[in-house]
């Protein structure tokens, strides 16, 4: 299977990585810099399951693109998908699966309209990576996992043969028959930490420890399972369980990715994690706390957005 990794930032390349150690024929789409890097350093892994320094990666940039590829993997930031599909766009064939590794739901939307359903797998990520100054990823913990299927689960073989390229190279590489429902949990939990870590600009731990945190918190969480719950995807106890564990840990240090965007002035992902979420909403009813905290946390963040493009 030919694989075409786009980007060769922390997650595309960690995966693109690990899938290049395991023999699997790789391509990085990257841009004429990230390509020059890779050139001079090789693709820097660093990592508590591994490090590895690879050579002579294969690289191919928008310009060069002149096959069509099996499978396709994009985990640009949303606000990039545009842009990304531009470059990766004639690299896909009749037989091309796109698998994206984005947040939210919107992604899906696009991807489907531009390139038709059977081309386009649901797929999430389970992974914390950075790049250092240095341009090498480093993984911040040891959890790392794909879980992927095609929604209304057709072109079953095609999703098989995905599974097969991706299994054993040192992450969890899962089917699934309802993957749908695993973004939309996912969706869920993201935007309860971005919403709150963003909207208190303070880790979980940190939050708790505020006379109202756990009730604010709470609130939000209700609020993001009371929107998915209306669009058919209600979450199940075992999602209910594990969030609430990591959401409500005494002492946690733990933040969402967004925040960081927050701190170091970038871009942030706040209209597909928090807008498009109040908008797929629609009109369900305030009860005096449904939607408030979404909406002050999303607000928040446009804010902060408009500052930032005030320069």
């Amino acid at each position: 299977m030919k694989i075409l990794v786009v980007g060769a930032g922390a997650v595309g390349g960690y995966f693109g990585g690990r899938l290049v150690q395991a023999g699997r024929d790789v391509t990085f789409l990257v841009r004429a810099k990230r390509a020059a890097e890779l050139k001079l350093s090789g693709l820097v892994l660093k990592s508590p399951l591994g490090n590895a320094t690879l050579s002579d990666v294969k690289t191919v940039q928008q310009d060069q693109l002149t096959q069509h590829y099996d499978l396709i993997v994009l985990s640009c930031k949303a606000y990039d998908l545009e842009q990304a599909i531009a470059s990766f766009a004639p690299a896909v064939g009749p037989q091309t699966l796109i698998l994206p590794l984005l947040n939210g739901m919107q992604h899906m939307d696009v991807l489907q309209q531009r390139f038709g359903p059977e081309h386009v797998l649901g797929g999430v990520c389970l992974i914390a990576a950075t790049l250092d100054s240095e341009r090498a990823i480093v993984h911040l913990n040891d959890l790392a996992a794909i879980s992927f299927g095609m929604p209304g689960n057709s072109h079953q073989a095609r999703v098989e043969a995905v599974s097969q390229a991706l299994q054993g190279a040192q992450f969890g590489a899962n089917g699934s028959d309802n993957i749908l429902q695993l973004m939309w949990e996912k969706w869920v939990f993201l935007a309860t930490l971005a919403g709150s870590t963003c909207l208190f600009r303070a880790a979980v731990g940190d939050i708790l420890q505020a006379p109202d945190g756990a009730q604010l918190i709470a609130a939000l969480l209700d609020e993001c399972q009371a929107i998915a719950a209306l669009n058919g995807y209600p979450v199940g106890s075992a999602f209910t369980e594990r969030t609430r564990k990591m959401l409500f840990a005494a002492g946690s240090t733990l933040t969402a990715s967004m925040l960081r965007d927050v701190e170091n002035n970038a871009h942030t992902e706040a209209d597909p994690v928090l807008g498009d979420l109040i908008r797929r909403g629609g009109e369900m009813a305030h009860d005096g706390t449904r939607q408030s905290m979404l909406r002050l946390a999303y607000n928040h963040l446009k804010a902060y957005e408009a500052r930032r493009a005030r320069g």
